[in-house]
């Protein structure tokens, strides 16, 4: 009664929080009996009220709570040992409980931190209740860290807990230590040092007594991984002290010191560096500690076969219960694996000290410290594929180079290579016996697929080992233990085959297909797919394949599951993609099969989108017939007529292949089919699918234009003409428009004089806010271009409008400017001057539009014949201050859209006019002068580079911001002709980061930023002079903040923040291109400060920064989750509304959630346990009723 009575109870809550408040008193006698039958006899009613109490602590008044507390701290320090036990959890639910926000969490820490404190001075307090009361108080710290700083606690923590490291039972010093720990970073600096003077220092003394000197390395250990800022100054004077314990004759120390040594090295990176050589050779001696085992760990990779036997007889007999030797070796692994994990610059060094050692102990007797090594090596080649392989066509080319030469430099890469031979025979020889456990076998293949996925085609001399382990395991039947090793299994193979070349396997692949053969009929659906991955990738790597008996069985097996409706999804996927291998790798068998396959994979319903990537691929690679294109276009057609847009555009891009791949020419009939399933798609309301089908709309007007231009004419020309001026469409669309009309004139000759009038007439019919000229203007230019015997009449009837008498409205004058500037750049204009100086004078129209559109064409009119009509813009610019502008923009034009061979003639002219022009301290101005002096710079490096260099200290900023701003361009080609010349220059350029001006400072980090995306590596060598002056300006500087009024309102402007966000944008870009040059722990110095940056802007740089360092970073970036998760809670709480709070501050700060909660979810992939604050927060994140479900969709994601 009593049980179910609590049961409703709890409900009740559950659903409706209020019900419980009221009448007080009736509130108090249900508390107490919940209180009561917290002593009931009966342990279900105990438990359930536990749980009760649970709930209730979230919703009772402050005295009730104290009752609650009060009562349960008396029962936990009690002698009947079941109350004690049962109150203890009690307490432990209400701390894990208790709501992060609101005043009972602080209430509740408050009142309850002093007595459980008061429980520990209590001599009287038994053992369990210690170690309980030890539980709680961490659950307090690790939940509301910001509530217990700002207590005031008398007796501080710090003092009642250190007096329990001398306690007599081992589980109250280990429960008091992580307690501890955890207190330190809220306790005075002088408690601390208190604590290392009396508790840690004199027991790292060599003299020390042993028990003592167990407990010192286990608290050094907990202490760095919970306050790593409070023991990072004083490790000089513990370091060496655990450097010599691990050297003493005690197993529990020696465990103790290296879990203490990788705690150290985890979370105080920059002060471990000066013991880093003496921690790698501690990690490297004592993994081989086996005192208790005679073999020679050098050697032992090399055994041959009947060796392995032996030893795995002498493992059989071999027990020793006593033998805790392995604990040492495993965590001599785990230290390395953190060196490995967070010291990628010491990557070429680990290979040639550690990876040995670590290759040596591949064969270790116990098999936890085995599969940890296995794991430690794997560490070692995602390190390797992050930091120690060719990151650029440059470092290519440098290899290649390198491995020219006698003497090649030794990196990552080329010891990794040294070093396959003997891994891969020590792994594979742990592999290979019949009684290998399954676990054993997935992280071995596991480790062989990283291998591969760092060093493709490395394992050639083991094929015979690989291939008799691998039928081992697939000839076996999986079962729910070992479906996922087949899978592992399968999935090695599938890069096996893709990364050597055939010769290599192509003798024993006969006795390994009949397995992988059998693997296809397997009813686990992911191992189906999986055999049929490797399938294909062996018709990859084998086409042509002739003569292969497994052929025949894998297209059979292939038609058997694509021909059930009940087939897997992605089985069925895998399978078309093995049919469209097939085709392409066996195309003589596979023709001869009578193509019922395609009746399966181009079905009408269901999930197409697989089938349609199979029909496109064996379209571009095979000629399957014309009757078969006419099929797969029919198909094709139909489903364009399904709703929406799911799939659509890999349904156009395989139409594009299929007419391509007629070989009898298209039949008359597929042209109007197919314009009248295009026409609902010439539309802007999808740009996207709009370039498709004018794409596709060209493609039919070049292979059979006799039947698709009078369709064309006649349903869909007044709609693209409509299209044609519309502002909303994208390059890659206005490509496709232009590649349209471009056919479209092809196919007829008359229709070009229609086209222009048309266009011109639809643009001056249609609002000007959906009108773009420039578009229009575009169009006419290809259609002039691709029937060039209209061009004498188009010039002719747009330059009467730009004359003087002209009365033309201002849109048909901008428009016949851009008609002929766009006509210009490609036509001689010479003899026709007039319409050059009737575009100049527009340089001084009322009208803004007409003056851009007259710099425009002047610009391209100029590019037809410069010297005829350059030097007319160059004196412009020179002589006319109110027209200097216009005339670079003109200029830019010319520099832009000229020839390099164009540019190089005119490129003397250009140079001392527009610098000039760059000392102006209009910006505008300015920034239009450095676009050309950039391009032009590109046109005569050698001559043009040392005349920037020779001004960038000129005393005017102007000038300066000039000079780098046109470096900044120079960044733009991506030709690597003049990169030697740059080199030498670069850095000078580059050290205007330290300009006292904030303008240049800011161009200078925006051209880091370039040449980090552009030509990383110019400067990956430079980078450790470059990052402190980019770091510096990630700071905020006060001095740069003002106050300005707007109306009532004090408002703050930071006028630094522009430079500051191109400085976080920049570490952005170094991050993806010159990641092995940055030293992570100083990068994320300055990551975590941007979390709590004013800016949302930098805030949103900052948590994208840490989305991918969870990615290229993990043991580095996990471990300051201490120091980040603050930031990501405030953020996370979103917007502090007022009366003064608008709809979109709330916008502003969702999306700002949204953006902190992405970088959650990446660092829970990789933190999870690391820090106790940040599992907490996430905990408290999946609770969120807004954004728990929001969560767990991006980490299914992911």
């Amino acid at each position: 009664m009593p049980f179910m009575g609590l049961n409703d109870l709890m409900t009740e809550i559950k659903q409706d929080q209020t019900c419980f408040l009221g009448d007080e008193a009736i509130e108090n006698k249900v508390l107490n009996q919940v209180l009561l039958l917290v002593e009931d006899k009966i342990s279900e009613v105990k438990n359930q009220a536990v749980k009760c109490l649970g709930q209730l602590i979230k919703i009772i008044r402050q005295p009730q709570m104290e009752t609650v507390v009060d009562r349960l701290i008396d029962f936990s320090g009690g002698q009947d040992e079941e109350l004690r036990d049962i109150s203890g959890l009690a307490l432990k639910t209400i701390t894990a409980e208790l709501p992060p926000d609101g005043k009972v969490a602080a209430t509740a820490c408050a009142k309850l931190t002093p007595k459980l404190l008061g429980q520990i001075q209590n001599p009287k307090t038994p053992p369990e209740a210690l170690v309980e009361t030890l539980s709680i108080l961490s659950i307090l710290i690790s939940r509301f860290p910001a509530l217990l700083s700002g207590a005031v606690l008398d007796p501080p923590p710090l003092v009642v807990l250190a007096p329990l490291l001398s306690h007599a039972r081992p589980v109250v010093r280990k429960r008091a230590i992580i307690t501890l720990s955890q207190y330190i970073p809220i306790s005075p600096a002088e408690l601390f040092h208190e604590l290392l003077r009396t508790n840690v220092f004199p027991f790292l003394d060599e003299l020390a007594n042993i028990e003592k000197q167990r407990t010192t390395v286990q608290l050094v250990a907990a202490v760095a991984r919970h306050s790593p800022l409070q023991i990072a100054p004083v490790l000089s004077q513990i370091v060496p002290g655990v450097l010599k314990a691990v050297q003493k004759d005690d197993d529990e120390l020696r465990e103790g010191s290296l879990q203490a040594l990788e705690a150290i090295l985890l979370r105080c990176p920059t002060e471990t560096t000066p013991y880093l050589d003496a921690i790698v050779q501690t990690g490297s001696q004592f993994i081989k500690f086996d005192p208790n085992y005679a073999g020679n760990d050098d050697d032992e990779e090399m055994a041959d076969d009947d060796d392995d036997d032996d030893d795995e007889e002498l493992d059989d007999e071999y027990s020793d219960d006593e033998d805790t030797s392995y604990k040492i070796r495993r965590s001599a692994t785990k230290l390395l694996s953190a060196i490995i994990g967070t010291r990628p610059e010491l990557l070429t060094p680990i290979y040639k000290s550690v990876s040995p050692v670590l290759i040596s102990r591949f064969g270790d007797r116990e098999s936890t410290v085995r599969l940890e090594v296995w794991a430690t090596y794997a560490a070692l080649l995602n390190q390797t594929a992050v930091y120690g392989l060719p990151q650029g066509k440059d470092d290519l080319r440098k290899r290649k180079r390198d491995t020219e030469t006698t003497d090649v430099a030794e990196s990552p890469y080329t010891l990794l290579q040294s070093q396959v031979p003997a891994l891969s025979k020590a792994l594979l020889n742990q592999l290979k016996s019949a009684k290998t456990p399954p676990a054993t076998l997935q992280a071995g293949f596991s480790l062989l697929h990283a291998l591969l996925t760092v060093l493709p085609g490395s394992l050639s001399t083991q094929v015979p080992l690989i291939f008799s382990t691998s039928k081992t395991i697939l000839s076996l039947s999986p079962t729910t233990t070992t479906s996922t090793l087949h899978l592992t299994c399968l999935s090695f193979l599938a890069l096996f085959f893709s990364t050597h070349p055939p010769p290599i396997f192509a003798g024993p692949l006969p006795s390994l297909t009949p397995v992988l053969l059998k693997s296809l009929k397997e009813r686990h659906p992911r191992i189906t797919s999986e055999s049929f991955r490797v399938f294909s990738a062996l018709l990859n790597a084998l086409k042509p394949v002739k003569g292969a008996d497994w052929v025949d069985a894998v297209y059979e097996q292939a038609v058997s599951k694509l021909s059930n409706h009940d087939t897997d999804a992605e089985v069925r996927e895998c399978a078309e993609d093995c049919v469209a291998n097939l085709w392409i790798g066996a195309t003589d068998v596979v023709r001869t099969k009578g193509g019922k396959e395609w009746e399966s994979i181009c079905r009408p319903t269901g999930k197409t989108d697989g089938a349609v990537k199979v029909v496109t691929k064996v379209a571009k690679e095979v000629s399957v017939g014309d009757i078969w294109v006419n099929g797969v276009v029919e198909w094709l057609l139909n489903l364009l007529k399904k709703a929406g847009r799911q799939g659509k555009p890999e349904i156009f891009l395989a139409l594009d292949v299929s007419l391509n791949s007629y070989t009898s020419g298209i039949p008359p009939a597929l042209a109007p089919a197919l314009i009248a399933q295009v026409k609902s798609y010439i539309s802007i309301n999808d740009v996207a699918l709009l370039s498709q089908s004018l794409s596709l709309l060209a493609v039919l007007l070049k292979l059979t234009p006799r039947t698709t231009f009078p369709e064309v004419e006649k349903h869909l020309l007044a709609d693209i003409y409509e299209i044609s001026h519309s502002p909303l469409l994208s390059p890659a669309a206005l490509e496709s428009l232009l590649s349209f009309y471009a056919a479209l004139v092809q196919a007829d000759n008359q229709i070009s004089t229609h086209i222009v009038p048309n266009l011109v007439i639809s643009i001056e019919k249609s609002a000007k806010v959906n009108a773009s000229p420039a578009n229009v203007a575009r169009c006419i230019a290809q259609v002039v271009k691709s029937q060039p015997n209209v061009a004498a009449g188009v010039i002719a009837e747009y330059s009467k409008n730009i004359k003087k008498t002209s009365k033309a409205t201002a849109p048909r004058v901008v428009l016949s400017l851009l008609i002929v500037g766009e006509l210009g750049r490609f036509i001689d204009m010479s003899t026709q001057k007039d319409i050059f100086t009737n575009t100049i004078d527009h340089f001084g129209s009322e009208k803004e539009e007409v003056r851009v559109a007259a710099a425009f064409a002047a610009g391209n009119i100029a590019i037809g014949n410069l010297q005829q009509f350059l030097p007319a813009i160059v004196r412009l610019a020179e002589s006319d201050p109110k027209k200097r502008l216009l005339s670079l923009h003109a200029l830019k034009e010319v520099v832009t859209h000229c020839s390099q061979g164009q540019l190089e003639g005119v490129a003397e002219m250009l140079w001392v006019p527009l610098f000039k022009n760059s000392e102006t301290s209009e910006e505008t101005t300015r920034n239009v002068a450095a676009a050309c002096l950039g391009k032009l710079a590109t046109t005569h490096p050698s001559r043009y580079l040392p005349q920037l260099h020779a001004r960038l200290r000129e005393p005017n900023a102007a000038t300066r911001a000039t000079v780098v701003s046109a470096i900044r361009y120079t960044f733009a080609d991506n030709s690597q002709s003049y990169d030697e010349l740059l080199a030498p220059l670069l850095v000078d350029f580059l050290s205007l980061m330290l300009d006292e001006d904030l303008t240049v400072r800011r161009l200078a980090l925006s051209s880091l930023n370039s040449a980090a995306r552009t030509k990383p590596h110019l400067i990956r060598e430079h980078l450790t002079s470059l990052l402190p002056s980019l770091y510096k300006e990630t700071i905020v500087n006060p001095e740069l903040i003002r106050t300005v009024q707007m109306g009532p309102w004090m408002h703050k402007v930071d006028d630094g923040l522009d430079t500051r966000k191109t400085a976080y944008e920049t570490m952005y870009t170094l991050l993806d291109t010159c990641l092995t040059k940055l030293d992570l722990h100083e990068f994320l110095s300055r990551v975590i400060p941007g979390l709590s940056d004013d800016s949302d802007e930098i805030k949103v740089i900052s948590h994208m920064l840490l989305f991918r360092l969870a990615q290229v970073a993990p043991a580095a970036v996990s471990q300051r989750l201490d120091e980040a998760t603050p930031q990501l809670e405030k953020t996370m709480k979103g917007a502090n509304v007022t009366k003064d709070t608008v709809k979109q501050d709330l916008e502003r700060a969702a999306e700002l959630q949204r953006s902190a909660l992405r970088a959650v979810v990446a660092l829970s992939k990789i933190g999870l346990g690391v820090s106790s604050r940040f599992d907490s927060f996430v905990d408290d994140v999946k609770k969120n009723p807004t954004w728990g479900p929001e969560f767990r969709e991006l980490l299914a994601a992911h």
